[in-house]
């Protein structure tokens, strides 16, 4: 199952990107509850906003370091991120924490955390909030 982040979850995860018709979509293709669906999603996301670059003082949902986030039937989940560049220190350790945030997540089972680099990330992809955060207007 797969749908729109942020807030409805879950795929082509951009803090800017959501689409109420395609998120519809996903939850009426989902063997998942839609309001367990809604529950999921906003932890999943809560969690994710838990780990932090550590040379950024800005968590990795806002910077926008996850790419997809997908949520099977039998509620496992795949995580697509990158990083803010491919020589990060932390490249080897970063997808271990996001797995552990989400395995923090009640109700979910197995957690898988790809790490991509394409695109490549940018700053565009940051949220407002990691924008004001840095003082990047």
């Amino acid at each position: 199952m797969s749908e729109d982040l942020p807030q409805e979850a879950i795929s082509e995860a951009t803090p800017e990107a959501t689409g109420e018709s395609a998120s519809q979509e996903a939850v009426s293709q989902s063997a998942i509850p839609a309001d367990e669906l809604a529950r999921l999603t906003d932890d999943l996301i809560g969690a994710i906003k838990t780990v932090y670059d550590p040379e950024i003082p800005v968590d990795i949902y806002e910077l926008g370091l996850i790419y997809k986030i997908d949520v099977s039937d039998d509620r496992d989940v795949v995580v697509d991120m990158t990083l803010t560049a491919p020589g990060c220190p932390v490249a080897g350790e970063m997808p271990g924490w996001v797995a552990d945030a989400i395995r923090s997540v009640d109700g979910i089972c197995d957690v898988d955390v790809n790490l991509v680099f394409d695109p490549p990330w940018d700053p565009g992809r940051m949220s407002d909030e990691a924008r004001v955060a840095l003082n990047m207007y």
